[in-house]
């Protein structure tokens, strides 16, 4: 006999009762099964108790399957409206930690300024990581110029072979004034 799963075994239990009902049809016929003497129906019967637990294991995975799935699908919408009712608590009673408290609610942390000493060591830190790092300010970094020899190298297109000579336009001369003195400016 190979191992197999629990579910493998239940049907294969199943299908030992249903071979103990067919070759040992009378239920009464008494026999000895590791040093226990039962009846054939006691013997299925025990056997039958392990196929119930195994289905009823099955029956409450497939419920806690499902009902996983519909927590899970209701979950996002479900924290959301958690959250903005926690933001309306928040606001309705001015963040006062006697009330929120009352709705487990956490209040707020309240920022405790920085000592003297503290953004003295914060500075000396920030000033020994620029150094580290090589990093400079806007400015500094404005007066860095790069020095590059570079030549401009031209390459002259070559000119598309003409395919049929195209006449130059006329150069357009002036109609003569047929009567009209020049415009003046009116002075």
């Amino acid at each position: 006999m190979t191992t197999k799963g629990k579910t493998e075994k239940a049907v294969q239990v199943a299908n030992i009762i249903t071979g103990t009902k067919k070759r040992f049809p009378n239920g009464n016929q008494v026999v000895t099964i590791a040093g226990l003497t039962l009846t054939v129906d006691q013997a299925t019967a025990k056997m039958q108790t392990f196929v119930d637990n195994r289905d009823a294991v099955e029956t409450a995975q497939a419920g806690v399957t499902a009902k996983v799935a519909a927590e899970e699908a209701q979950a996002p919408s479900l924290l959301a409206f958690i959250a903005a009712f926690v933001i309306f608590v928040r606001l309705t009673f001015d963040n006062a930690a006697d009330i929120l408290a009352d709705f487990d609610i956490a209040p707020p942390k309240v920022k405790t300024p920085m000592s003297a000493e503290a953004k003295a060591v914060a500075a000396a830190k920030r000033t020994a990581t620029r150094a580290a790092r090589g990093t400079t300010s806007k400015k500094a970094k404005s007066s860095v110029k790069g020095n590059i020899t570079a030549k401009l190298v031209v390459t002259p297109a070559t000119p598309p072979s003409p395919e049929a000579p195209v006449a130059a336009p006329a150069a357009a001369t002036p109609a003569p004034n047929a009567g009209t003195p020049p415009a003046t400016p009116h002075s």
